[in-house]
């Protein structure tokens, strides 16, 4: 992880102190050095005489925030390939718009700093090596597998789709015993119980919440037939809303 016999940097942009004071200390335990910043605008003036390996921004900042760094950062081709990584409140919305606007992952704020410090080294060594974050990797390399409490499954299936793999993704949570094959990024096929293509993955995408379950990509792996037809993030936002909406309904019957 050393950049020309120093630490390799990371520029922490975030408008809470005491958070900031505790993830930079958990940094600089997994071997980085820091520099903080609570103003957004000001952190990117560094850029030009002093590149960071990786910015960590947060996405409620008031003037500027994780969202709008991403697409300014990447517009310039010498920082294109600079991961940029969103801190949260942790909502799969939160996530989403993360993504969409550019960001390389998204992390919950919520978590523990020597948590969140782990992910971040894990993002950096991926983004060098491929993605393969290595803990997660068997001992053949043939397929990655984990908890869906450490990354989600949109976060998982959003990491597949910039990453342009393929392979097929199993997903294991409750009731949800489900399948979706990838092909340099894109969902192709995707099956789950009685539905299929489209229909699977919304379905899956609102089954699975909440952290519990498991997912295991197994690489090269591909299907023979196209059921899916829509972009990942389009299904992601369809399964969003009919949750959202399935949410609002039972609170109606609910309420007294």
């Amino acid at each position: 992880m050393m950049v020309a016999g120093r630490p390799p940097k990371i520029l922490l942009i975030d408008s809470n102190v005491y958070f900031s004071k505790r993830l930079g200390d958990a940094l600089r335990k997994e071997g980085f050095e820091v520099i903080s910043a609570n103003q957004a605008a000001f952190a990117l003036t560094t850029l030009e005489y002093d590149a960071p390996v990786a910015i960590l921004c947060a996405t409620n900042m008031r003037e500027m925030n994780a969202l709008e760094i991403a697409s300014i950062v990447h517009a310039d081709p010498k920082n294109a390939a600079l991961p940029i990584i969103a801190i949260g409140d942790g909502s799969q919305r939160a996530l989403l718009e993360s993504f969409q606007a550019g960001c390389d992952d998204y992390i919950d704020r919520h978590r523990s700093p020597a948590t969140i410090a782990a992910h971040v080294k894990q993002i950096i060594i991926s983004k060098a090596e491929g993605f393969q974050p290595t803990q997660m990797l068997d001992q053949s390399n043939t397929s990655l597998s984990g908890s869906l409490a450490h990354h989600d499954l949109p976060g998982v299936m959003q990491m597949l789709g910039q990453a342009r793999q393929t392979g097929a993704l199993h997903i294991n949570a409750g009731e949800i015993d489900a399948l979706m094959f990838f092909d340099a990024g894109e969902i192709t096929h995707a099956e789950s119980g009685n539905y299929f293509g489209d229909e699977a993955v919304i379905h899956i995408l609102k089954s699975v919440h909440g952290g519990d379950g498991v997912y295991k990509f197994v690489y090269g792996t591909t299907s023979l037939q196209r059921t899916v037809l829509r972009t990942a993030t389009d299904l992601m936002l369809d399964a969003m809303r009919e949750f959202d909406e399935a949410t609002h309904d039972m609170a109606d019957r609910n309420a007294p």
